[in-house]
């Protein structure tokens, strides 16, 4: 029975509220390769039971690379409430040149060799056509089109996981592991479509597996000193077109140029372990601080917390 007394203490404890906890790196790291390989099912049974005739990349592969991006789109919502953090800013212009070239330079160097020494010559009149002014607007639109589809990956690769495992991890430790969840990734799409070497399933897991553990240290180094999920996109995008796409168009096909050239080649390994060896070793130059992944000007606040 209320009896005229001061009732402030109760009324404090009524008003008192729980703090709400704050989302670990690791809980997010969690929740955005859960639902990465959640969304990507789908669409991994729905190519290995496409017809050849739907064998388009407007089929189910563009939209099968934008479910890393739908992940970690999801994953900052629902833990952050906001999308910072995955690095919007463009950075500093060198990076942006070195993600461009550097692929670029490392086909070079296999293709290259394949050509000198005949193990697949060089194709002197695709080489002719693909200089000419007509061939520009056809390289343009397929560059920007394998941009776009890598910036799905990148969205969630580097522009989340990444930044998130380097807040509770060193990074030859993150390096690795995004590099392995990667590469489980792709591994349906090598043993259930014809996305694979001229070899057995198994040859093809065996040398991609390399690259991209290799080509993971590359792109989180270029991804963390940068500060830009933009660098990350171009190195992608500027793999996939000219390794997988340019280079092979001005090579002619030979039995040991298909053991040699491409993601399911025995050259690209051992280029992309020199190149994550080179990184690694360029590691301590990396910022301190975990708070790099985009900044303020990456903030893009829909609710408050």
């Amino acid at each position: 029975m209320y009896n005229g007394g001061d009732m402030t203490g109760l009324a404090e404890v009524h008003i008192q509220r729980i703090p709400k906890p704050t989302p670990t790196p690791k809980a997010k790291a969690v929740t955005y390769v859960a639902l990465c390989f959640l969304f990507s099912t789908p669409f991994w049974f729905l190519l290995a039971h496409r017809s050849p005739a739907s064998r388009t990349p407007f089929s189910f592969t563009i939209p099968l690379m934008w479910c890393p991006a739908l992940a970690a789109l999801l994953t900052r919502l629902w833990h952050q409430r906001n999308l910072r953090g995955f690095g919007f800013t463009l950075g500093k212009p060198r990076w942006l040149w070195a993600a461009l070239v550097v692929p670029i330079c490392a086909g070079l160097l296999v293709f290259g060799a394949a050509w000198v020494f005949g193990v697949a010559p060089l194709d002197h009149a695709k080489l002719a056509r693909a200089f000419s002014p007509h061939f520009i607007p056809i390289f343009l639109i397929g560059l920007v089109f394998t941009l776009f589809a890598a910036l799905g990956e990148e969205l969630g690769w580097r522009g989340l996981l990444v930044p998130e495992l380097s807040q509770y991890m060193g990074f030859s430790k993150l390096a690795f592991l995004s590099g392995i969840i990667w590469a489980v990734w792709h591994i349906p799409l090598i043993l259930f479509t014809p996305y694979h070497g001229t070899g057995s399933l198994w040859c093809s897991v065996a040398a991609f597996v390399p690259v991209i553990v290799a080509s993971s240290f590359v792109q989180a180094w270029f991804r963390l000193v940068s500060g830009s999920v933009w660098v990350a996109m171009l190195m992608h995008g500027s793999w996939n077109y000219f390794i997988e796409a340019f280079f092979p168009l001005l090579t002619v096909k030979t039995l040991a140029g298909n053991n040699m050239l491409g993601e399911f080649g025995w050259g690209l390994p051992l280029v992309a372990v020199v190149l994550a060896l080179g990184c690694w070793y360029l590691r301590d130059r990396l910022p301190k601080s975990a708070q790099f992944a985009g900044g303020k000007a990456a903030t893009i606040q829909l609710n408050p917390p």
